[in-house]
């Protein structure tokens, strides 16, 4: 089952830790696996003794396009035989069982990973059967242990989404995306001159029609106006459609009647 032509273009990135599913049992979570992988930048996957054999159709079926790495999956009968040529081994555990190992969160294990393989040396991480975990024989090949941080009340994660939180937070240990931005899509964010010209146009309408006839009140209330507008990331495109809004509200007012005199024009941007 290699040689597929579908699937997407897809394959090793740098040094990235390599993942062991132990004994795993349906070929659809395997596809499952594959894809929360291909997600996160990680290629290499290697099964121990998987309960129905292997290849299996179903997995390709469930992978959604991560093809490539199930062509190139490998096939153990044992942990130690899995690992054997890797550096360091981390092994996912919810339930430690009387072990003296540390225990890292999927951030803080994504961090040392990010360390060892740095360093050239191979990594690995350990995935239980879905229903039963890592026995204690499993995770004597292990260094450490990684537990994820979740709800202490309902802590129960299928077997992709284990692979998928680590799949995670070993993409965004070195990702460089900004944390928040602006999607300005054709148009960008308004300059403070901008802004000013836009202003201006608004409080001499604003003048115009009385709105801001109180003296003693107009100073504050213009503040108030300059900080509902200045507070956010206004575009260019905004800003132009608001200059069209104020003016054409002007010039309604003035064919109603209301205002003798033409307000001042806009300032030109």
């Amino acid at each position: 089952m290699t040689g597929r032509d579908g699937g997407a273009e897809i394959g090793p990135i740098g040094n990235s830790p390599v993942v062991v599913l132990v004994r795993p049992q349906l070929a659809d979570n395997i596809g499952a696996v594959a894809r929360a992988m291909g997600n996160g930048g990680l290629f290499e996957l290697r099964l121990v003794a998987p309960r129905d054999g292997w290849p299996q159709e179903r997995a390709w079926r469930n992978a959604s396009g991560a093809d490539r790495i199930l062509d190139s999956c490998t096939v153990h009968e044992t942990v130690a035989d899995a690992v054997a040529d890797l550096h360091r081994v981390f092994a996912t555990c919810p339930r430690p069982r009387h072990i003296v190992k540390p225990v890292l969160t999927a951030r803080g294990a994504a961090a040392e990973l990010r360390a060892v393989c740095g360093r050239d040396l191979r990594a690995g991480i350990l995935f239980g059967p879905e229903r039963a975990g890592l026995d204690n024989d499993d995770m004597a090949c292990c260094d450490a242990l990684i537990r994820y941080p979740l709800n202490p009340a309902f802590m129960s994660l299928n077997l992709a989404q284990a692979v998928m939180i680590m799949a995670y937070e070993w993409w965004t240990a070195e990702d460089t995306t900004v944390p928040r931005r602006l999607m300005t899509n054709e148009t960008r964010v308004a300059t403070k001159k901008e802004l000013e010209n836009f202003l201006g146009h608004l409080v001499v309408e604003l003048d115009a029609c009385g709105f801001l006839a109180n003296l003693p009140k107009r100073p504050g209330m213009v503040r108030n106006i300059r900080h509902f507008f200045l507070r956010g990331e206004a575009t260019e495109q905004e800003l132009r459609t608001l200059h069209g809004v104020v003016t054409e509200l002007a010039r309604g007012r003035r064919q109603r009647g209301r205002d003798e005199k033409p307000a001042a024009p806009p300032p030109q941007g």
